[in-house]
């Protein structure tokens, strides 16, 4: 049967369902982060519990969800009856605007304090600058951009051992913000690069591209999805299994099967690796075949954050350190006492649970109203 082109719809509601699900559980690892102070990484078997890894595994979604999907919804946004010139505006001014948001209002929520000696980058600053590039590469072929986008993010593992010996101090600072990240000192300012760009600007790339599957009917849409998804998992399943390449550390041999299983999903995201990605977007992709079409009370909740993540992102970082300090108030715990997990959770839903009133009241004013700055937030 030839598949038969369908007008694009205002909004594709599975992506933001997809979204708003990747954005309530985001808020766990940041209510984490509040509330638990490890000295060491949430993600080593060596020292963290199988409850403790998990918690913080099932937020390695969230980024490279919401970069792909960000990638996605401008090649709709082209699709829907913009002009290139227009697309192009559009992902320039919101990038430069998500770089001025990370390094003011975001970066305030995470460090309560005005001292620039020492700024850190993470999501939105790497969503900012994916754009700012993404609005050159879209007047490139869609068989150019999908290139770049698969170099960049299938060949840049290529480069993990990379010996930075012979580099100037200059040369290493780009290397370090491209591909590595980490810290950079620019006169008395230090910045840590906690999302090098390489790599995010060939997921962004890709999502631009993988959006043509939303201009085709949607049985060949669901196919389509499902098997790159499961040729996803099983290219991660293949490439992890003999430790040869996609991710810079092996996963080894623990003391029992579920530890074993832990280590073998343990990949890298900063910088994000090529396995990183291969087990977060392929699972992703069947999620959206799975939701197609589906509406019940719960996509609905979804649907409210996923259609104001940027709104629902700055609030939640305010709110969550709100209730996490009451919480060490109430519980009359000092700063750098680590809270057990059933305590982040009781905090992360109530933070969830109080967004979601002003999340759709905002979504319902965006519904209702056009002014030009409502696509800024």
């Amino acid at each position: 049967m030839t598949s038969v082109a369908v007008p694009a719809k205002k909004r594709i509601e599975s992506i933001d369902i997809i979204r708003g699900i990747v954005m309530v559980v985001m808020a766990l690892d940041h209510c984490r982060d509040f509330l638990t102070h490890l000295n060491y990484d949430p993600t080593d078997l060596s020292k963290a519990s199988s409850i403790l890894f998990l918690t913080r595994f099932v937020t390695h979604y969230c980024a490279a969800t919401f970069v792909f999907l960000a990638g996605t919804s401008a090649f709709l946004s082209i699709s829907r009856g913009k002009t290139k010139n227009e697309a192009a505006k559009f992902l320039l001014s919101r990038g430069l605007w998500l770089v001025f948001l990370e390094l003011t209002i975001v970066r305030f929520g995470w460090v309560m304090n005005l001292d620039y000696h020492f700024i850190f980058l993470q999501v939105i600053w790497a969503i900012g600058i994916s754009m700012i590039v993404l609005a050159a590469l879209i007047y490139l072929p869609l068989s150019a951009i999908a290139a770049i986008g698969f170099i960049l993010v299938f060949g840049h593992d290529l480069f993990d051992n990379l010996s930075t010996a012979t580099f100037s101090v200059a040369a290493k600072d780009i290397w370090d913000i491209l591909h590595v990240g980490g810290i950079v000192s620019f006169s008395n300012v230090n910045v840590l690069f906690f999302y090098p760009l390489i790599p995010w600007i060939g997921v962004m790339a890709l999502g631009y591209c993988f959006g043509t599957l939303f201009k085709i009917d949607e049985a060949k849409r669901r196919k389509l999805l499902i098997t790159f998804g499961i040729g996803a998992i099983v290219m991660f399943i293949a490439i992890r299994s003999f430790n040869f390449y996609g991710d810079p550390s092996n996963w080894t041999n623990q003391y029992s099967w579920y530890r074993d299983v832990l280590s073998f999903i343990d990949v890298s995201k900063y910088p994000p690796s090529l396995d990183y990605l291969l087990i977060t977007l392929g699972p992703v992709m069947l999620m959206l075949a799975a939701l197609e079409n589906v509406h019940s009370r719960v996509t609905s909740i979804f649907l409210v954050y996923g259609r104001v993540p940027l709104f629902y992102y700055i609030l939640h970082l305010y709110l969550a350190r709100l209730l996490c300090f009451l919480t060490f108030v109430i519980m009359g715990k000092k700063h750098g006492y680590s809270f057990p997990l059933g305590t982040v959770y009781i905090v992360w839903l109530l933070v969830v649970l109080i967004l979601y009133f002003p999340c759709r009241w905002f979504m319902k004013y965006k519904q209702t109203h056009k002014q030009w700055w409502l696509s800024y937030l």
